[in-house]
């Protein structure tokens, strides 16, 4: 299985994105990847993220070239192991996590609006009007 394929599942569903590239960007190792959801109206994108059982200060945001990125830690409850105590089935996930999504040129990056509520992290980001193609003549001399 190629690497494109394992990062990149739904591949063929890019064109539902077509403003949006879903490679991993920086390529980072993760122990789990959360679920994210983009949607778009005329003013602006919203990018929610499902981080159960992430505290918000273990959730980090940042914007480099115009490549969004989120990164965090779900860390175990049980940091010390009690004496007579077994744990018989760990299911959770817990770990670090990076995902990563190049944002289109058509995005104010500076001012991105974030909430994080119920383990859930919204991310607001406003457009900007396109810039209209301006048609200049040139003389040559």
């Amino acid at each position: 299985m190629s690497l494109t394929l394992m990062r990149r599942p739904f591949v063929g569903m890019d064109e539902m994105f077509e403003n949006f590239d879903h490679s991993l960007g920086e390529f980072e190792q993760s122990d789990w990847m959360p679920a994210i959801d983009i949607e778009e109206n005329n003013k602006s994108y919203l990018i929610k993220a499902e981080l159960p059982g992430v505290h918000k200060d273990d959730v980090h945001v940042h914007v480099v070239d115009n490549v969004l990125t989120i990164k965090g830690e779900k860390k175990d409850e049980i940091t010390v192991e009690i004496k007579d105590t077994k744990r018989h089935r760990i299911e959770r996930t817990y770990g670090s996590f990076v995902r990563s999504f190049t944002l289109p040129h058509t995005v104010k990056t500076d001012n991105i609006e974030a909430e994080f509520i119920d383990g859930v992290l919204s991310l607001t980001i406003t457009k900007v009007a396109k810039a209209r193609s301006k048609q200049t003549e040139v003389k040559i001399k």
